[in-house]
């Protein structure tokens, strides 16, 4: 038969090891924390360039405008003589629903409007660009017409990546305050993005040019309104793009504002 003491005997070492496992979770957690504080306390070069802080400020009395916007009257847009198939590419942290309304007003145009399939963007990796590129090759197949990626800031830096990776598959790429040129802290989130991705925005985790213009027609929205992102960033140079236009929304407002949502029923015409 078996003893108490032959039972109770090996509890204390179970007791020390969980102990020691609390211990090491807790020093790893303290250590990813510090990691991600000195993320938010780096410097930027001199030669990057920044919008102005009033701008940066008036972006986050921006952030409860969509559900507002979602429930304005229809946009004066006229069905398109060639419709569109497009994907959506929502920005930094945000997700489809973020640029339903654009969604919505695209699609009374006449144009096919897909989601992107990846949810919230957090950043690049080598698997959700492979991903990406799949969903534009599979979307290509289903309608059998050249896609237009429509990326919102961070968006478009997929949107134009994955056209490397599939020029066949697509006929445009539009990008909407993404920051492709100049440097990498020429904006006001490089901080909170270091942050919240976990690594050094000069150190990506994916082997990309992100300056160098697809090998398709680019066409690149940029403000100088806009608070997140540089207009050097985001208009680029000529030889970085096809073309440049300018509109006056903030940067939230390029994901659901008026002026953005005609001026690419606009563009979709070209």
């Amino acid at each position: 038969m078996t003893s108490v003491a032959s039972i109770l005997s090996p509890v204390p070492g179970r007791i020390a090891d969980t102990l020691r496992g609390v211990a090491d979770a807790v020093r790893g957690v303290g250590m990813a924390l510090r990691h991600r504080f000195d993320l938010l306390r780096g410097e930027a070069p001199p030669d990057a360039h920044t919008p102005p802080l009033r701008f940066f400020a008036a972006e986050f009395a921006e952030l409860f405008a969509p559900a507002f916007r979602l429930f304005k009257a229809p946009l004066p847009i006229e069905r398109a003589e060639h419709p569109r198939v497009i994907i959506l590419l929502p920005g930094f942290a945000a997700n489809p629903q973020s640029m339903k309304r654009m969604a919505r007003e695209l699609e009374r145009a006449g144009h096919t409007v897909k989601r992107w399939g990846l949810g919230s963007n957090y950043g690049p990796t080598p698997e959700n660009f492979e991903l990406l590129a799949q969903r534009v090759s599979s979307v290509r197949q289903r309608y059998g017409q050249d896609v237009v990626l429509i990326g919102w800031s961070l968006g478009g830096i997929f949107a134009r990546e994955v056209a490397k990776m599939e020029p066949d598959c697509i006929a445009k790429v539009i990008t909407m305050g993404t920051p492709f040129s100049h440097t990498p802290y020429s904006n006001n989130m490089w901080r909170i993005y270091q942050a919240i991705v976990g690594h050094h925005v000069e150190e990506p985790p994916v082997k990309a040019n992100v300056a160098e213009k697809p090998p398709v027609e680019t066409v690149a929205f940029w403000s100088p309104r806009d608070g997140a992102i540089s207009r050097r960033s985001a208009c680029g140079l000529p030889d970085e793009r096809d073309r440049a236009v300018a509109l006056r929304c903030s940067h939230m407002g390029f994901c659901y504002s008026s002026e953005a949502i005609l001026a690419l029923a606009e563009e979709l015409k070209r």
